[in-house]
This record gives structure tokens, sequence and C-alpha cells, in this order.
């Protein structure tokens, strides 16, 4: 069905899709989730193979849909992400789509009931603001029903945040949850992140075993023909909104737990004290109704004012253009990430994303010095940005720190999260100190190796241990749980757990966190009492990144700032004078090899494929060098010849270069003065390339040479390593990379507790 929209965009959009769209799709009937009733979907031989009006009329080429979603499952970051037929769910020529949800969800649960036979299993599930988002949650939670899982669902299946899924499976123990969301993408895309009866995103190893299970079912419909899958009715008493109603979706415990960490008096009193507002900033709106009601039972709501708190799947058009990159005429989606930068025509850097706030006109009339803190849809990510006079541009522009020019008078300066994190972590640190609890336990913190080289220097001066990971909040939580086993075994022992460098890291002996996060702007902080569920299992902190807790320690930040009449900026350069920071710039390059937004399916999957190609062959220049190194095939001066004969006319020059290592999803080139990390995305055909260092011109150019390399080999190259190694290069990254993970891993089984629900 054609929608329509009052927003011009929107409605392009609409009609693309719809113009894209072929009438068998348009047609189909497959799954009727109107129907309140039970009703079952017989899932057919037919449906597996392609679509052909004459030869195969029932195809949806399910069995190509699933090639690239297990394909996906196996490198996934933060969920199985991909674009949707917005105006048709069904569309299985979509890596999402309904048929797709409700096969993974049933698989999900069969592998459940294998687990836990004759149990009673309780999960847990919520969506953000997405198109189609509650359609899903719906199927999730009727599918769950018909195989006799309980799902615990918000009331009238309303949105809340991703953290607050994760919290309420950790905290009532349950054996895990569903999330629908695609974070800070575009608004096409949509994903089921799967969460382990921990909270955490599913690691891969889990993620193969529902795989695994559909794989199972497609072999029953090959062998049989058709396989039925049941659907409950909408009103069983599994589908329970009474348990979530009971604590107000979770509010109310989450609460509890945030004053047992970032909201105590400490920060509380002085965000009470501010004179003047913290503006929130609510990308797709979704994230106000639950952050709100945080913040009203803490007391401090008064100090907020809030952009955008009504909930809209288009994002309020942030992030949307009509026109492509290149200049081409067409729908363009950016995403709603704040801190991406494009380049314009003529090659001068710009937020795309925040030039499409408004906030020219809509901070008119607050004064100089105003933060706004901004959030995206499933509200675990967090940007920091603060008005400023113009004049200090040029200090600005000296400390690498970007901004945006809102009128002739007033900039917003505009914070990496690399940057915001090290203010928010330095500022907490201080108040632990201010309490007198510092020092009562020894301090570590959690980071991906994507993020800031200040942030390793900062806790070096500070005497705080650094255990850096991949990229990806799975792979912080799966470094908290080797935490936990080692001081629930051995609570007298010191703690030494190895990063993905290789190195041995030691924690002390009964340590606690002071911060985990990531440069993409998700971030979580400890507590000093282990967090204990309701069944009694302790975490030392929570398994999901969330704004909240950011948004607290940033305005408590910002209140005290006020006071001293000191912007966040300024005190981004006391930070680094005071820890003596050398690195102190950082940049991220991203490189999108085809339009997520194109409506034509057909199109976009063939630009995709091409994009992979594009982006496997850059990964595997550098990411075969790091293995062959590991492995003793090649030197590190090899590498150094092999870089500078390829980039030397580039102007890069490798004399400096300490070491080449996989760390799990990319490979990060250590220098004298900086570190460069080339990513393939685990999620699409990108290609990321980090940098962290002394002089941000540099490390930009480095990054941008190296991200957007071909990766064709040189004949020196060649020359190194032999076409079989190159090509069982991934396979053995997989290997090393399955070894950090698994090595110390808290592989407790969970246990399901008598309920008192």
């Amino acid at each position: 069905m054609l929608m329509k929209s009052a927003n011009t965009l929107e409605n392009a959009l609409f009609n693309s899709v719809y113009a894209k769209t072929p009438d068998y799709i348009k047609n189909l009937k497959l799954m009727d989730f109107n129907n309140n009733g039970e009703f079952s979907f017989i899932l057919k031989k037919e449906h597996l193979k392609p679509y052909d009006s004459e030869k195969n009329p029932e195809g949806l080429n399910l069995a190509e849909w699933f090639a690239n979603y297990a394909k996906e499952a196996k490198v996934s970051t933060a969920g199985i992400r991909g674009p949707q037929n917005i105006l048709n769910p069904q569309d299985t020529r979509f890596p999402i789509n309904l048929v797709g949800i409700v096969l993974a969800t049933l698989a999900k649960a069969l592998v459940a009931k294998e687990k836990y036979p004759n149990k009673r299993i309780v999960k847990v599930a919520g969506c953000e603001v997405r198109y189609n988002s509650q359609l899903f949650l719906d199927a999730i939670a009727r599918v769950q029903a018909a195989q006799g899982i309980e799902t615990l669902v918000p009331e009238a299946k309303r949105t809340i945040p991703i953290w607050l899924a994760s919290f309420l499976a950790f905290k009532l123990d349950l054996l895990g949850g569903e999330y629908i969301t695609s974070s800070h993408g575009i608004s096409v895309k949509n994903a089921t992140k799967d969460l382990n009866s921990q909270g955490s995103q599913y690691l891969p190893e889990e993620s193969m075993e529902f795989v695994n299970k559909i794989q199972e079912i497609f072999d029953e419909v090959n062998l049989r023909g058709s396989y039925e899958i049941k659907i409950s009715a909408k009103d069983n008493p599994l589908i329970n909104e009474k348990v979530l109603k009971s604590v107000d979706d979770g509010v109310d415990l989450y609460v509890e737990y945030l004053r047992s960490g970032v909201a105590q008096d400490v920060n509380l009193d002085l965000i009470k004290s501010f004179n003047s507002k913290i503006i929130v900033e609510c990308v797709g709106g979704s994230a106000y109704r639950t952050l709100s009601k945080v913040l009203s039972k803490l007391n401090i709501s008064d100090k907020f004012d809030w952009f955008n708190k009504e909930e809209d799947p288009f994002f309020h058009s942030i992030g949307k253009y009509d026109t492509t990159p290149k200049g081409e005429k067409a729908f363009y989606d950016y995403s709603v990430d704040a801190t991406v930068i494009a380049k314009k025509a003529d090659g001068t850097k710009f937020f795309p994303v925040i030039e499409t706030l408004n906030y020219p006109e809509k901070l008119q009339k607050y004064p100089i010095g105003t933060v706004v803190l901004i959030t995206d849809p499933d509200h675990d990510r967090l940007t920091v940005t603060q008005t400023e006079c113009v004049s200090r541009i040029p200090e600005l522009e000296k400390a690498g720190i970007d901004y945006v020019k809102l009128n002739e008078d007033v900039i917003l300066t505009v914070f990496s999260a690399n940057q915001a994190f090290l203010m928010i972590m330095d500022f907490w640190m201080k108040q632990l100190k201010a309490k007198g609890i510092w020092n009562s336990h020894p301090r570590f913190m959690i980071k991906t190796t994507a993020s800031a080289l200040s942030w390793d220097e900062w806790a070096a001066n500070n005497g705080i241990k650094v255990i850096n990971v991949p990229v990806g909040f799975k792979e912080i939580a799966n470094i908290m749980k080797k935490t936990e086993l080692k001081l629930k075994n051995t609570p007298d022992k010191e703690i030494i757990l190895e990063d993905v460098l290789g190195r041995a890291i030691n924690l002390g002996v009964n340590p606690r966190l002071v911060f985990a996060g990531e440069e993409s702007g998700g971030m979580i902080m400890g507590t000093e009492e282990l967090i204990k569920s309701q069944n009694g299992r302790l975490a030392i902190a929570m398994r999901e990144k969330s704004a909240t807790e950011a948004i607290i320690v940033a305005s408590a930040l910002s209140a005290k700032l006020s006071e001293e009449k000191v912007a966040l900026s300024g005190y981004l350069l006391q930070v680094f004078e005071e820890n003596n920071i050398k690195g102190r710039y950082d940049t991220r390059v991203d490189i999108a090899y085809y339009n997520e937004s194109e409506p034509d399916i057909e199109k976009l999957k063939q630009d995709k494929i091409a994009g992979e190609s594009k982006r496997t062959m850059n990964d595997l220049f550098y990411l075969s060098l790091a293995i062959a190194q590991r492995e003793n095939v090649i030197s590190l001066d090899d590498i150094k010849n092999v870089l500078n004969d390829k980039f030397k006319s580039d102007g890069l020059d490798f004399s400096k270069l300490k070491s080449v290592n996989f760390v799990g999803d990319g490979t990060y080139l250590e220098f004298e003065d900086k570190y460069i990390e080339i990513r393939p995305s685990g999620t699409d055909a990108k290609t990321k390339a980090y940098g962290g260092g002394l002089n941000k011109s540099d490390i930009e150019k480095y990054a941008s040479v190296l991200g957007n390399y071909s990766g064709e080999r040189t004949d020196l190259h060649k020359s190194l390593i032999c076409e079989d190694f190159y090509n069982s290069a991934k396979d053995k990254a997989m290997k090393y990379y399955l070894a950090f993970v698994n090595k110390d891993a808290n592989n407790e089984p969970f246990e399901i507790p008598n309920y008192d629900f």
C-alpha cells in the first residue's frame, strides 16, 4: 500500500519505494498479523526458490536470503542489520523482512526449548521507532508464545531503549531478549539485536546456533515439502504486559541502579543547582518516553529542554537530502550519526546530520554556552555539543575540535565521542575522588582499539589499567563477564586478562570498572558495589551502552563548568594538559561503496555485492600482512617495504611503524606518533579508517589514503605472500579472534530461576 506523508522528502521516499516494488510483492498475503486470533504460516519448498511468474509464482528466494543472513551472523558487530521494504515488510528480497524475522524467532525459540526442556522460559522484547518495528515486535512475541515462551513487553508495545531491554534481561534473570533497531543507521534499515541471558548481544557462536536451526527447518522443507509455523493469538497470556507495567517498563529498577552509580548526590546536586537549561536532542523521538521518566524520578527534569520528542520513523528528516554526495538528484540518507563528516562539491568538510537539525533557528533563544546532547533512536549513543562565541574558533582549530557556524557570532562546538568521553571519564574520576572512594579498588577501563589514543594515555597517567577489544559492545561485555568469573572464583587474587593485542593486563585484586566505551558514541560506567540480579547474579556493569548514563555525567560536568565559566572545550584542553596527553587528535573516515538508500532492491543488491568485494580487497591487503607477520612468514621490515612501495607517492612514510596487528576485526598499525586502524564494517559494504595521534592533518591523510585504497596487490605484496596464504587470511584471522574471545571465557551455564511474577 502506498503511504502518504506531509513531509516532502518522506513522501518522495514512499513514492520511490512503491514504484520500485513489483506487483507480485505488493500482492503478497503470507501472514496477516491484523488477524488477532491464532493462525499458521505454511513454509513451502517453493518459497525457498526464486520467484518466476510462470514456473514458481510462490517463489520468495528464501535460500538466497538465508545464505546472506548466515554470512552476516558470523561477523556482525551489532545485530543482523539491513534495509527493508518499508511499505511491504513481507518483501523477502530485502535482508530484513517479516518472513525472516519469523524464521529467526522460531529458530531461537527451538534452540531455547532444546536447552531448557520443561522450563518456564521468559524473554523480554522491545523496539524503537523505525518503520515496521511494532509489527516485528508483535510477530516475535506471538511466534514465541506459540512455542510456549513467555515474552515481557511494554504496555501496548510502546518504545523503550536498547539499554533498558538489556538491563531487564540481566536484572530479571531472563533467558534473553529481542530488540528491534538499527541504531543510528538510515531510516529504511532495521535489525534485530539478539540479547542473551546476560543482556549482552550475541557473540557469533551464539548466533550460529539459531542459524543452524534455520538450516534444519529448510532441510525439512526440502524433504517433506512444507513446514508449519504457528502464530499465537494476539491476546495469548504468554505475551505479558503486566510485569513491565508494574515497574514502569523497568524505569523504577533502572533508577535504583543509577543511584548506585552515576546518579549519586555528588552529580545530582550539581545538576539541581544549574540555573540554565541543557537540551536533549531526541533524534527519532523514542528516547524521550523513557529518558523523561528517568530524569523526573531523579528530580532533575526541570533542568532540561527537549528537541524532537515526538516519535517519527523518518527521524524528523534529520540526515536526509534530495541530492547524493556525488551531486545526483536522488533521495540520500546520511544516517542520524551526528558525528558523520562529509565533503561538499568544493571539497569543504561539513556535518550533514547536524546541518539538518535546524540549530541556527532553534538555538536562537538560548544563551552562548548552552549544551546540546544528541542521542539516537535506540538511545544508546551520545554526541556532546555546546554553543560558543566565534572568537573561540582559532583555539578550537588548534586543538582539533570541530565546530559548525550557526551565525556570524555563534558556533556549535561538536565533540567527537573520543573527546567527549575523555572529559566524562576524567570528571567521573574526580567525583569519585571527591567522595573519598577512588582508592577503595583498583580501577580499569575497557575500550575498543579504534577509540582514542588519548584514553590510553589518560588511563596510564591515573593508574588505570586498560583492556583493548575489537569494535562492538558485545566485545566489551565479554571482558566484563571474564572479570566477573575471576571475581567469583578467586576473589582474593589479582585478575589478569589478555587484551586483543595479546598483552596480559593485571587489573589487581577486586577491581572496579570506571569506564567502558567506543569511539562511535557508546559508553557505560560501573558501580562501586557489584550489581545484583534478582536471582543473585553479579555484574561489574551493564552489558549495553547507555546514553542516559552519559547524559547524567555530562550534565553534572556542564553544571560545574557553568559555575566556573569554563566551556567544555576549555575543560578538554585542561584534561590534555593535566595528563600530559600527546595523542590529542582523532579521526574517522567512513568509505561507503554504494548508496544504502537506493530503493531498487535488485540494484541495491548488486551495488552491495560489488561494494563488499571492494571492502574485502581493501581489508585483505592489510590483514594478510598482519597475519603473515604473526605467523612469521614476513617481518615488520617487509611490511614497511610493502607499504612504502605502495604509498610513498601519496606522501606516506612508514619508517616509524612499530607494529602491525590483527585486532579481531581490523588491522591496527601502530607508529611512534600515531595509530591507524583499517576495519571492514561488520554490517555493511563499508570500510572504516580510524586514526589517533599527535597531528590531526597527518592522521587524516593516512586514514583517508589507506582507507580508500582499492586493495589491489602490488608485485612486492605478491612476492612476499603467496596466493594460498592471502586467500586463507580471513579464516586464519577468525581462528585468532575466537581464541581471544574464548580465552578465560565465562561459560557458566544460565540456570532458569523460579520467577516471582
